[in-house]
């Protein structure tokens, strides 16, 4: 198992360094549907996520993928998951070496140590899933789908920055990194 690298520091300087994932279970007519996430540490947005009728480790190694490709972090950027099998797996820690990132993993029973996580996994299930009745995984994963990306990215505002959504704290990086260059 990997130490705990980020040591609770959430509060990022730049986009890519830090990255924040978890798995949670959502329930539908069908039964359980697992939502795999990555959350980048500077503008909590959900740059990933990966959703599958099992919890196996392609979920996992989906949604790093998808994070890589969107967001292409920095060298030696970390991971930080909490120390559940499919994040501990030989095929998974490959995955993060490809990609050169560091893992990064909680302290055993410890929650607070993904808090991050934990806590966009609260504002997903108290905003949309309680109450919802999905009769199918495919009706489940089009209305988590339009949660994450239509509203949780760009429209929800955080308390962590600012009152100001996470799409708008990266526009505004990027607008920075611009007009320094």
């Amino acid at each position: 198992m990997a130490p705990n690298l980020l040591n609770r520091q959430f509060n990022q300087t730049a986009p890519g360094k830090a990255y924040s994932a978890d798995i949670t279970y959502i329930p539908t007519g069908e039964g359980w549907l697992y939502l795999a996430v990555v959350l980048d540490l500077f503008d909590r947005s959900v740059v990933a996520w990966s959703m599958k009728d099992r919890m196996k480790t392609d979920i996992v190694s989906d949604a790093l993928t998808m994070a890589w490709f969107r967001r292409r972090p920095q060298a030696n950027a970390l991971h930080h998951s909490d120390r559940g099998s499919q994040y501990a797996s030989d095929e998974f820690q490959a995955l993060l070496k490809e990609f050169g990132m560091t893992c990064s993993m909680s302290r055993k029973g410890n929650c607070w140590d993904n808090a991050t996580a934990e806590s966009f996994f609260n504002s997903l299930k108290n905003e949309r899933v309680h109450g919802a009745r999905y009769q199918t995984r495919d009706e489940a994963k089009a209305d988590i789908f339009e949660y994450i990306e239509m509203f949780y990215n760009r429209s929800r505002r955080h308390s962590a920055l600012g009152g100001k959504s996470p799409s708008s704290i990266y526009e505004v990086w990027v607008m920075k990194q611009k007009l320094a260059a």
